[in-house]
């Protein structure tokens, strides 16, 4: 059998959610072979069954920590190119990964272990071995946030001066890697994405808020505003929106979403869209 040509061959470096099957539908409608490292710890076993059902997607799993087994599939398949698409959680670097030598070795001379500082020097591992990480967004540009008000309603006056805010304070935090997304209500941050994700500090939001004793000056509606890091790297990290995200928002009691365009991925933007009309919740990206 001859060997493939690894012009035509694309690696995936697949995490948790729908990400990766949309960026596998979109390579395959590129007729790219796709070579899927599937993540034992997040990703979704529907994944064996697109490749049982096509035979130029190949998945091997591996566990977080095999960087060296990533490698060598890699290496084995002729992949030449990567891509990582779908979110690795954070907590998962800290509990119960049991990083192979090459990774003990890249984590021992890290001088922070931040998302930013991790993934690019994986990057700069997997660049030695002869394989290049591009941007998960190559071939999902279409998904990606136009400029303007995306809903029926747009924000009112008061949403207006929570995202002018909320912009300020989530690029300072985004700064220093610390998350992306930040929840205002009345120009006052009631939560600050860490390790849990944009869903997740959107819930605990509407519980704090919830929880707020009266008399209170905040009103009772949040504004939620997530952003790109500074210079951000969309090879990893991208910031992503899905209809679940509109759901949080709805049972939270956020009103407004505030974006970065041309850098947030909205995943079924038309479902999105529709659910947010549906709450009278205002979608914005500037």
């Amino acid at each position: 059998m001859p060997p493939l040509d690894s012009s035509n061959i694309l690696g995936l470096i697949a995490g948790n959610g729908r990400f990766p099957f949309l960026l596998l539908d979109a390579a395959r409608a590129h007729n790219l072979t796709v070579v899927v490292a599937a993540i034992k710890e997040e990703t979704d076993p529907e994944i064996d069954a697109r490749a049982a059902a096509d035979p130029n997607i190949h998945v091997h799993w591996l566990s977080l920590g095999e960087l060296s087994k990533l490698i060598e599939t890699f290496q084995r398949e002729g992949v030449t190119r990567a891509t990582m698409a779908g979110q690795v959680r954070h907590k998962q670097i800290f509990s119960s990964i049991r990083p192979d030598w090459r990774l003990a070795k890249l984590l021992l001379n890290l001088s922070s272990r931040n998302t930013d500082m991790l993934l690019g020097a994986i990057a700069k591992v997997l660049a030695d071995e002869g394989i290049e990480l591009v941007s998960s967004t190559h071939y999902l540009e279409p998904l990606l946030a136009k400029p303007g008000v995306l809903t029926q309603r747009p924000p009112d006056e008061e949403e207006l001066k929570d995202i002018a805010y909320g912009r300020t304070v989530a690029r300072a935090i985004a700064a220093y890697d610390l998350g992306q997304t930040v929840v205002i209500a009345a120009q006052a941050c009631v939560a600050v994405e860490a390790m849990e994700g944009t869903d997740a500090t959107i819930a605990r939001a509407g519980t704090l808020l919830a929880g707020t004793s009266e008399p209170t000056t905040l009103r009772r509606h949040l504004t939620v505003v997530k952003v790109a890091k500074p210079n951000q790297d969309m090879r990893f990290d991208v910031p992503v929106i899905g209809v679940q995200t509109i759901d949080t928002m709805r049972n939270a009691g956020a009103t407004c979403l505030a974006l970065e365009a041309g850098k947030t991925l909205l995943f079924d933007q038309q479902a999105i869209i529709a659910a947010a009309n549906a709450a009278n919740i205002t979608i914005t990206a500037e």
